[in-house]
């Protein structure tokens, strides 16, 4: 392809996208008045599927496709990270230096503590403020308060990152399933096609609970994978 028809390719594509955006922007409700049809259309499509909180509902349910297509990133980031960063023999730098008495001790005590909140936010993320994303970080991030307690010997005795590896892309491979399977067994691609239960109840929401967890893991895993490889390059 030349120059000059890329230029055509991409002068076409933009015009559409200017052209697309532009209708999009123009049918906003004014800022700051009292119409807000989205809202009011969000939070109805939530409490239908006994959704507790609307933010979940909209991330996982209305636009969960989006969400789908978040994760498959996610995973590619990772991997491309991974090739980029990964050494052949891990070790042979210098030394990781012993954390301070009071650093250890407080990486200890809230080792536990951050781990509990991770998987509150996991777990109650239909509920609650919280979700899969910052679950999944919360509980990455507590697992390496090990590296500042216990050093990398400890950390990697207890973070088995092959494990990770695969959970990740286990993980995004379930979302995908569940897609699928929405559109066998309901209306479309990703549609809650499981019992929504009662509003504010553990079991309830239908899919959105499911597809919180599942992203919990693939956040999570892709953050332990993603410092395994930042850890080891410093050890070089």
């Amino acid at each position: 392809m030349s120059a000059r028809l890329r230029a055509w390719v991409f002068g076409v594509g933009a015009a559409g996208a200017a052209l697309l955006y532009a209708l999009a922007v123009a049918g906003v409700p004014p800022f700051g008045g009292d119409r807000h049809p989205y809202r009011d259309l969000a939070v109805a499509a939530a409490l239908r599927q006994s959704t507790a909180n609307v933010v979940t509902s909209l991330t996982f349910d209305l636009r969960g496709f989006d969400t789908l297509g978040e994760e498959v990133i996610l995973l590619g980031s990772v991997v491309g990270a991974v090739a980029l960063l990964r050494v052949d023999e891990p070790g042979g730098g210098p030394a990781t230096p012993k954390p301070l008495d009071a650093v250890a001790f407080l990486s200890y005590v809230f080792l536990p503590v951050t781990l509990l909140l991770g998987l509150d936010l996991l777990v109650h993320g239909h509920l609650t403020p919280g979700g899969g994303f910052q679950g999944g970080v919360v509980l990455a991030t507590g697992l390496h308060l090990l590296y500042l307690s216990g050093g990398m010997d400890a950390l990697r005795r207890l973070r088995p990152v092959d494990w990770y590896e695969w959970a990740e892309g286990l993980a995004t491979t379930a979302f995908a399933a569940l897609a699928i399977a929405a559109m066998v067994f309901g209306t479309g691609v990703l549609a809650n096609f499981l019992p929504h239960g009662r509003v504010q109840q553990l079991i309830s929401a239908g899919t959105v609970p499911v597809l919180n967890v599942i992203v919990g893991v693939v956040v999570g895993a892709g953050c332990v994978v993603l410092l395994a490889q930042f850890l080891t390059q410093a050890e070089q």
